[in-house]
C-alpha cells in the first residue's frame, strides 16, 4: 500500500491580497511561512520516500518543509496546479464581484459548466489531478509520499476519490492553508483516509488564513481598484494627502488608484511609477484608508495592488517613506514584510521578487 499525504500550500499573496491567483505566481506571506514551520514540525519523525509539488512558487516553497530536512529532491508536476483561471488571473476578487457576479457565483459553487476566456473547467482539473496522483502512487508502491497542491485542485481530487459526481464537488469543504489529506493507494485504487486535517495549526498559535469565499463574504472584504479621477475626486485625494502628511502632486494621475468596497470609496493608493525604477524598486507615495474602513483588515489589499503592479513591471522591491511619528502605519508595514533600509532613514523596503 502507498500512503500519500496531500497538502495545501501555505498562505500566499493571493489569499492575503484577495486576488485571483490560480496559475499566477505569488510568494508565501509571513503567516504562510509560520504555517510551513508548523507543517515541518508536524511531520518530524515521519519517513518520506519522495516529495512532489505543483510548479507554482507557493506550492514548491511549502514542499520545502518536507524535502529539505530529509535531503530529498523536489519532484515538480504541473498536473498538480490549481484550476487555471485564464482572463481572471491576478484580478482582485472585488473587481470580479463587480464585473462578473454570476460567473463568480458559478466559480465559487464549483459549477462544472464554469469557464471564462483561457480558463480550465473543474472537470478538467479533476481529471488531471486524479491522473497525476494515480501516476505518483504507481511510481512508489509501498512507499510514503508527500504531494503539495492547491485548494480547489485538492477539493476536485478528493471529490473524485470519495465517489462524488463532478457537480457535487462543493460537498467537500475547502481546506485551510497547509491542511493535510491522507490517501491510501492499492491495486490502482485510491481511497481517502482523512482530509482537511489542520491539527498542526492550533488557533491560539497560528490563526487560520481562510476567508469567506462566498459572495456575501466578498461583499464585506474584497476591494476593487480603478484610476482616481482628477479633478472630480480631488477632495478625496487631498483628504488622503493631509491625513498621511504627503504633499499633493499635481501630476499624480499616473499611478493614482481609488479602492472601492462595492460602490463606496474605501482608500487611495498612489504609486510613483518612475521613482526608484533604476534601482529595481517601486515607490509607494500614498497608501490611505478612509476612516470608516480602517481596522477592518482591508488596507493590505492596497499594499497587494502595489506589489502586483510593480512585480508585473519587473521590480524586485517595494519602498515607501514612514516618518517616526506614524507608529500605526509603521507597524502595519512591519507586519506585512517591510524592514528598515538603515537606522538613519525613514525608508522601509519589502522584497517582492519571485524566488524560493
Amino acid at each position: 500500500m502507498t500512503t500519500i499525504y496531500l497538502i495545501r500550500h501555505g498562505q500566499a499573496e493571493g489569499n492575503l491580497y484577495r486576488r485571483c491567483h490560480s496559475w499566477h505566481n505569488g510568494l508565501l506571506t509571513g503567516k504562510g511561512r509560520e504555517q510551513v514551520k508548523a507543517l515541518e514540525k508536524r511531520f518530524e519523525g515521519i519517513h518520506f520516500d519522495a516529495v512532489y509539488s505543483s510548479d507554482l512558487y507557493r506550492a514548491m516553497a511549502t514542499a520545502g518543509a518536507i524535502y529539505r530536512p530529509r535531503g530529498l529532491s523536489l519532484r515538480v508536476d504541473p498536473g498538480l496546479r490549481e484550476v487555471g483561471a485564464g482572463a481572471w488571473e491576478d484580478v482582485p476578487w472585488g473587481q470580479l464581484l463587480h464585473d462578473h457576479r454570476e460567473s463568480l457565483a458559478a466559480f465559487l459553487a464549483c459549477d462544472p459548466g464554469w469557464q471564462v476566456e483561457g480558463s480550465e473547467t473543474f472537470p478538467h482539473v479533476r481529471r488531471r489531478m486524479v491522473a497525476s496522483l494515480t501516476r505518483i502512487a504507481a511510481a512508489h508502491p509501498g512507499q510514503t509520499v508527500a504531494v503539495v497542491s492547491h485548494g480547489c485542485a485538492i477539493r476536485a481530487a478528493l471529490s473524485a476519490f470519495l465517489g462524488l459526481a463532478p457537480e457535487q464537488m462543493c460537498q467537500v469543504p475547502l481546506g485551510d492553508n497547509t491542511s493535510v489529506a491522507r490517501l491510501e493507494a492499492e491495486n490502482g485504487q485510491i481511497r481517502v483516509y482523512r482530509y482537511n486535517d489542520e491539527s498542526h495549526l492550533p488557533n491560539s498559535d497560528i490563526p487560520k488564513a481562510s476567508i469567506s469565499y462566498g459572495l456575501a463574504g466578498m461583499e464585506r472584504n474584497a476591494l476593487r481598484f480603478r484610476p482616481l479621477r482628477l479633478p472630480q475626486e480631488r477632495d478625496l485625494y487631498l483628504a488622503a494627502c493631509k491625513t498621511c502628511g504627503v504633499k499633493e502632486n499635481s501630476l499624480a494621475e499616473s499611478g493614482l488608484f481609488l479602492a472601492l468596497l462595492g460602490q463606496q470609496p474605501a482608500g487611495v493608493l498612489h504609486l510613483d511609477l518612475e521613482r526608484e525604477a533604476e534601482q529595481g524598486a517601486g515607490w509607494v507615495s500614498l497608501l490611505w484608508m478612509a476612516p470608516d474602513f480602517c481596522r477592518r483588515g482591508l488596507g493590505v489589499q492596497l499594499l497587494g495592488h502595489a506589489v502586483c503592479t510593480y512585480r508585473a513591471m519587473g521590480r524586485q522591491a517595494l519602498r515607501l517613506a514612514c516618518p517616526p511619528g506614524s507608529a500605526p502605519f509603521r507597524q502595519f508595514c512591519l507586519t506585512y514584510g517591510f524592514s528598515e533600509i538603515d537606522h538613519q532613514s525613514d525608508i522601509l523596503e519589502k522584497y517582492i521578487g519571485l524566488e524560493l
